[in-house]
């Protein structure tokens, strides 16, 4: 508004000055006119006249339009100030109204059209469960109930199409009440959530509440119309409020309306009053009553139930339930004198588990007297009995056994367990739940029966198992030529499936599964014709077959009894082979042993000769006789006395291992005096040790005694033993050997100061050609010890770590003086 008026002000004003300037021109073309006319003598006059006159109206104009200009300001500054109070007043109650609008517990949702996105305004509560995001709050189903959500969406399709408002109370998933508001105005669809709070959430629960028990109502009402039982309600009068079909059909009233309006009733005048009188707020009426129905007198359970509004009721008929009853007593009687001829016990109980009835075979079963049975005792009152009295079975949880056996009376499906009593008789207990309530229990004794049977089946079963657990294979046939039965050994070695051999199969049909591990088929040909054959007396047959699977069975067809034949197949492969394996192998070994033998005594002229003259040239070379030799030649001579020396000992330990695999060392057993024998080992090792810059440190008692053993061989042992530790140790450090004597065992160790063995080779140690020390080698010395020490029955024990060296442990025990030759 204020915008229009400021600019038609201004256009008000250029016309006036254009209406002014108009009459300037006017005034101005009239004097020239004027001139023209030849009035040339008042020109000057005219003209100052007319030119004070246009100044003079220029003046005025100026003047009028300042003043008039100075209004109009006045008046815009005044309506200026008017609209600026207008538009902050605008202001505040739109923030009131965004602020009302933003509330937490309300929210609004507007559709400008039917194609419009939706606008939110507001928010609910978090314990509502309405979703935060715009565009999970319009999927009502996630957050409300489903009955109220559907009738919501309903709702609001009817608003956005239709412009019907509307107002609901919805339940949300959390239990909370939910307003909810749909109006159309100036084109738009408002729909309103409010999170209802104190009273007025009661008041919504209580709508709620009204509507599901109306809804409840009617849906009752619509039941009791579709039953076929009169059922009827009267106020605190007593008079009828509402009646269903039923009780108008029974009545004989064209309508329900008509029933209560003429107040047409059901029962007798006696029968209502005694309803009336023996009905209470606590416990209803319920009697059996008779009434006439369509001109017939009918049997009817009457319950009428007592409330402060008044009372409600319903009969059943139940006349048809009176006839089958005593047709049923009328049975039941017959079917007592039936059973009471029956040699099978048998025990009827009631609904309250007493006895109810019993016939002669069952008193006789459990021995009990007629005075105990006559009063119907309690069903577990009669367990209990009869295991005080030992004639039940014995039980580790007898409470719990006793109320298995009772929950027949709550059991829909007949119970059936086998009572295996203490005199030795087998009872089969059948107890069966009866429909009128209570149980029938039928004892039948099958102490014979379940005797044979437990032998039947044990032998069966003892003949099933020892059959399927035979490494033998093994297969029965029938006169028939159809197989019987087999064990899994028989398919293993037949390479057939079960399937293939299953009862009933013929014996063509196995023999064509067969063929396949089989070159020729004459063999289950002529198994084929012993089972099959006529002939009064059937042979037995005996053989060997060779499967193409390299098997070699061993086969016997045995008659059987009813003309029946079994097959057996024993595998003979491993026995076969391995006799056949033993006789090549013996072969190898005696060609092995003997060029083995060849070989040892070959090489030990071959190998030992020429070392001895080598040794022996070199041992010339420095004599003086033969010249005298340079330093360099000396040098030498002694290199390759010293390698040749050496060769010496690396030949003769392989020959000694080779005479020791070969098994022909003799050990020369001798009694040896230990302290002697160590000195002779300390001056052999003397020169050795020199070299080596390391000492020997010798540890034994002053007697030691005698030991017997090959003194050769023992002092190999010591000697390699101390040559391995001197070829590890430290130069300047000690080698201890200590000896002692435990029992009639001989224990020394060797014990050195050098780097130690790895953990991980240590276990290595004794294998041959193994060399773990700095100064190498052949690595055979720890091989000889262990192949000596053994070779006396005795044992080596090594133990090393990288701080304290290594020390090698022997064992010998005391030897036979016998000679002791080396085993293979």
């Amino acid at each position: 508004m204020t915008r229009d008026k400021i600019t038609r002000r201004p256009s008000r004003m250029t016309a006036l000055a254009a209406r002014l300037w108009a009459g300037v021109c006017l005034v101005t073309s009239g004097g020239e006119a004027f001139a023209a006319d030849g009035f040339s003598g008042a020109l000057l006059q005219s003209s100052e006249v007319i030119t004070l006159a246009v100044l003079a109206g220029a003046g005025a104009a100026a003047t009028i339009s300042a003043v008039w200009l100075s209004r109009q300001r006045g008046r815009a500054e005044v309506e200026n100030r008017d609209l600026t109070a207008m538009i902050a007043d605008a202001n505040q109650r739109v923030a009131r109204l965004q602020a009302l609008l933003t509330e937490k517990d309300r929210r609004i949702v507007v559709w400008e059209g039917p194609h419009e996105r939706p606008e939110f305004i507001g928010s609910l509560p978090t314990e509502t469960g309405a979703p935060v995001e715009d565009r999970d709050f319009l999927a009502f189903g996630r957050w409300i109930k489903a009955h109220s959500a559907a009738a919501l969406d309903q709702a609001i399709d009817r608003l956005r199409s239709r412009a019907e408002s509307f107002d609901l109370i919805v339940d949300t998933l959390r239990g909370e009440i939910v307003e909810v508001q749909g109006r159309v105005s100036g084109g738009r669809a408002f729909v309103r959530f409010v999170a209802l709070s104190n009273l007025r959430a009661e008041l919504a629960e209580a709508r709620l509440e009204r509507d599901r028990l109306r809804t409840a109502l009617v849906g009752l009402h619509a039941l009791l119309d579709a039953t076929e039982l009169p059922v009827w309600q009267r106020g605190t009068d007593g008079k009828l409020i509402w009646v269903n079909e039923a009780y108008r059909n029974a009545v004989e009233a064209r309508t329900v309306a008509e029933a209560i309006a003429e107040g047409r009733e059901f029962l007798p005048t006696i029968t209502r009053e005694k309803i009336r009188a023996g009905a209470t707020y606590d416990v209803p009426f319920r009697d059996t009553l008779s009434a006439v129905v369509h001109g017939n007198r009918r049997v009817f359970e009457v319950i009428d139930a007592k409330t402060t509004q008044g009372s409600a009721g319903l009969a059943v008929d139940v006349s048809a339930v009176e006839g089958v009853r005593e047709e049923l007593a009328r049975t039941l009687k017959s079917h007592a004198e039936t059973l009471d001829q029956l040699t099978t016990p048998v025990a009827i109980f009631d609904g309250n588990q007493r006895l109810e009835f019993y016939n002669q075979a069952f008193q006789r079963l459990w021995d009990l007297d007629t005075a105990t049975l006559m009063r119907k005792p309690d069903n577990g009152e009669i367990l209990d009995r009869l295991r005080e009295r030992g004639k039940l079975p014995e039980q580790l949880n007898w409470r719990q056994w006793r109320e298995q056996a009772l929950s027949v009376y709550q059991a829909i499906d007949t119970q059936t367990d086998l009572w295996h009593l203490p005199n030795g008789q087998t009872l089969r207990v059948v107890a069966t739940a009866r429909p009128q309530g209570g149980a029938t229990w039928v004892f039948e004794n099958l102490t014979e029966r379940v005797d044979l049977e437990t032998r039947y089946n044990t032998l069966v079963h003892v003949q099933g198992e020892t059959i399927d657990h035979l490494s033998e294979g093994v297969s029965v046939f029938g006169p028939d030529g159809r197989i019987r039965l087999s064990n899994p050994a028989f398919r293993a070695l037949w390479g057939v499936t079960e399937a293939e051999v299953k009862p009933g199969t013929h014996i063509k049909v196995i023999e064509q599964a067969c063929a396949a591990s089989y070159d020729s088929a004459d063999g289950w040909k002529r198994f084929a014709q012993l089972i099959t054959s006529f002939d009064d007396e059937r042979p037995s047959l005996r053989g060997i077959l060779e499967l193409r699977t390299g098997l070699i069975l061993d086969f016997n067809v045995i008659p059987l009894p009813n003309a029946q034949t079994m097959l057996t197949f024993v595998d003979m492969t491993d026995s076969v082979r391995v006799e056949r394996a033993l006789k090549e192998k013996n072969e190898a070994l005696q060609m092995a042993d003997a060029l083995k033998n060849d070989f040892v005594q070959h090489v030990s002229y071959e190998l030992r000769s020429p070392l001895t003259n080598i040794i022996g040239f070199a041992d010339l070379l420095k004599t003086p006789a033969f010249g005298t030799l340079t330093p360099r030649q000396a040098e030498y001579v002694d290199h390759i006395a010293t390698s040749s020396s050496l060769l010496l000992t690396i030949v003769n330990d392989i020959l000694d291992l080779a005479t020791v695999d070969a098994g022909i060392v003799e050990l020369d057993l001798s009694e040896i005096d230990l302290a002697e024998f160590l000195d002779e080992v300390a001056l052999h090792m003397a020169d050795r040790l020199q070299e080596s810059g390391v000492t020997l440190s010798i540890e034994a008692p002053d007697k030691l005694g005698r030991f017997t053993a090959d003194h050769q061989r023992l002092k190999q042992i010591f000697i390699k033993l101390i040559a391995n530790a001197a070829n590890v140790a430290p130069e300047g450090s000690t080698i201890r050997l200590t000896c002692r004597r435990e029992g009639m065992d001989f224990v020394f160790a060797v014990k050195d100061n050098g780097p130690g063995i790895p953990q991980e080779v240590i276990s290595s140690v004794f294998n041959r050609f193994e060399s773990h020390g700095a100064h190498g080698g052949a690595g055979l010395g720890l091989s000889i010890v262990e192949s000596f020490v053994t070779l006396h029955r005795g044992s080596v024990a090594i133990r090393s770590s990288e701080t304290e060296g290594t020390e090698v442990t022997c064992r010998l025990p005391s030897g036979e003086m016998r000679q002791i030759v080396a085993a293979e």
